[in-house]
């Protein structure tokens, strides 16, 4: 039986990895090499990894675990985990089942990408869906915003922190208010509600066309279109959504069920990788004082 097994192999569940494995902990970390962030050039925002290719940020954190024998890592997706008396029994693609003390799941999420003909291919690119992560390359220049309602506001008024050249394209009904629709004039952002019919570029985005209108010119587009949860397991095991689609949880990532932990996209509000790596540490932290007040109890 292990003490840990960490469902997801990005930056929360190596983050948990690595202090648990530090603590003598047993330690299985399940992952199916599906990350988030697997179209993006570059990682943004981790302070000594600015810039580093994401698949390269991975291979560094997985070749730092290799020392810890404590530490064991399987290339398999977890198909099912239940709970049992205390313990997590968890089921392996091919059917193998594993037991464990406790159980961290850190499988993210996944971006839901329009589907317009050039959008999965500019994907990472210079098509974002953070500007927090991507703003920065692309600052001063014509960028359009693909969304409509609260989320397209909210996403357009946010990059004007990095260009004022903004254009909201709500690919039909703009759904805002029209008290809305005049803080985004004021603020000199246009909206075209014209249906988006393709993107255009080759290395990067040229052009947004639409089936009304004359074609626009942009350099770069980010867009809101909500995310799911890459693995159902958080929600099978009685686990509440908020309402970004994340999973609510409690201090160190703690859920409503003992033992069981959700870091990283997965929950809370601010996907970043450092701030991912930083809640799966958390976690472990929590999951390491638990697993001693069990032994000395």
């Amino acid at each position: 039986m292990y003490d840990v097994i960490i469902i997801g192999g990005g930056p929360a569940g190596l983050s948990a990895a690595l202090v648990l494995g530090r603590c003598r902990r047993q330690v299985l970390v399940c992952d199916t090499g599906t990350p988030r962030n697997a179209a993006s050039q570059a990682m943004h925002g981790f302070l000594s990894r600015d810039g580093i290719p994401p698949w390269e940020f991975l291979q560094i954190a997985r070749d730092q675990l290799r020392p810890y024998e404590t530490v064991e890592l399987r290339d398999v997706e977890v198909t099912a985990a239940v709970c049992r008396d205390s313990r997590f029994h968890v089921t392996l693609a091919g059917g193998a089942t594993l037991e464990t003390r406790k159980l961290l799941i850190a499988t993210g999420v996944r971006d839901n990408l329009p589907d317009i003909p050039g959008f999965q291919e500019l994907y990472g690119k210079s098509v974002f869906h953070c500007p927090y992560c991507d703003g920065w390359e692309v600052r001063d220049r014509p960028l359009a915003i693909y969304g409509r309602g609260d989320r397209g506001l909210g996403l357009s008024l946010e990059l004007t922190g990095w260009s004022r050249d903004l254009v909201l394209c709500t690919d039909g009904p703009s759904e805002i208010a029209a008290a809305d629709l005049a803080r985004l004039d004021r603020n000199g952002i246009r909206v075209r509600e014209e249906r988006v019919t393709r993107l255009e570029g080759t290395d990067r985005l040229e052009r947004i066309v639409f089936d009304d209108g004359a074609p626009l010119d942009r350099h770069a587009l980010f867009f809101t279109a909500g995310q799911t949860q890459q693995s159902q397991l958080a929600t099978e095991l009685g686990c509440a959504m908020n309402d970004k689609g994340t999973v609510r949880t409690g201090k160190y990532e703690a859920t409503h069920l003992a033992g069981l932990y959700v870091a990283g996209d997965a929950s809370r509000a601010v996907q970043w990788v450092i701030v991912a790596a930083a809640e799966g540490a958390e976690a472990a932290f929590d999951i390491n004082a638990a697993l001693l007040k069990e032994g000395l109890s």
